[in-house]
């Protein structure tokens, strides 16, 4: 069922998934990747998950899809927490829910705000990373010369402080600028995989800068003694399995990694058998400690 409910004001569109029979039942919420919308990945594993016995709630964070929040398409990395602490209060509130055991879920980019959101919010017992982006600044400022692109990035925001216009680029492209440079990113969102009414193929330059100076795989020290499951591809172009890696070591127990055989980031999107490996390890983590 559709559902709306308010973040600091905002009002977020999401879809809540409730499992047939009698509950209460435990509860997930779920963030997903950079530029992604409710019925695209999260929706699919909420879906699978919900058929495994869980009330779901996949959601549009502020700007995004059918929610409200300005700049549109902007990526608002506390916005994003905020919303994820909004998204917990209304499944604690509903009666289809057991309001003490709740879990975060995150792919992609979603991975790493589920961590850290998780780590900080005492009413998620559990956390889930799917292919997931554990950004850390030291990481990205070892692989670009980051002095010119914050520089870049300023100017930009200089220009809208001064009542310029919000400046955009594409998410994806065949060829040429993009937020999500290649092949691959296309290969999902620029054809009938990421098919949904209420993408929209462009993001604000200052995201970038946003993606480049979070710091959420500092979730991982926070996080104990909360179970944490990570899942992610061998290989991975995109969300380094290093990254993981990372995010793993500096978990404490319990903890666990399950590699899955996927070649390509988007596989563990919406291909299989990716999918369902992914689905039945988390349910598997969830089933023994939620």
């Amino acid at each position: 069922m559709r559902v709306e409910f308010t973040a600091d004001g905002i009002v977020l569109a999401g879809d809540l998934r409730v499992p047939e029979g009698e509950g209460p039942w435990p509860g997930l919420v779920f963030t997903g990747p950079f530029t992604g919308v409710r019925d695209q990945v999260t929706g699919l594993y909420a879906e699978r998950l919900t058929a495994r016995g869980y009330v779901t709630l996949a959601f549009d964070h502020r700007n995004w899809g059918e929610s409200g929040g300005e700049p549109r398409r902007h990526e608002d990395p506390q916005g994003k927490l905020g919303d994820l602490r909004a998204a917990v209060s209304l499944l604690r509130s509903r009666p289809e829910v057991d309001a003490a055991r709740i879990g975060a879920v995150g792919i992609c980019l979603g991975g790493g705000y589920a961590l850290r959101f998780a780590a900080f919010d005492p009413r998620v017992k559990v956390f889930a990373g799917i292919a997931g982006a554990y950004n850390n600044p030291y990481a990205m400022r070892s692989g670009m010369d980051y002095q010119a692109a914050l520089a870049s990035f300023t100017e930009v925001l200089e220009r809208q402080d001064l009542g310029g216009p919000v400046e955009y680029l594409p998410a994806v492209a065949q060829e040429g600028e993009a937020a999500m440079p290649g092949d691959e990113p296309y290969a999902y969102y620029g054809g009938a995989r990421a098919a949904s009414a209420t993408w929209v193929n462009e993001v604000t330059r200052a995201s970038v800068r946003e993606l480049i100076t979070m710091d959420n795989v500092m979730g991982a020290d926070f996080l104990s003694p909360k179970p944490a499951l990570i899942v992610h591809g061998v290989v991975d172009r995109f969300c380094s399995p290093e990254g993981a890696e990372e995010a793993f070591r500096r978990l404490d127990q319990p903890k666990k990694l399950v590699w899955v055989d996927a070649k390509q980031h988007i596989d563990l999107y919406d291909q299989e058998p990716y999918v369902t490996q992914a689905v039945d390890a988390t349910a598997d983590f969830l089933r023994e400690h939620l």
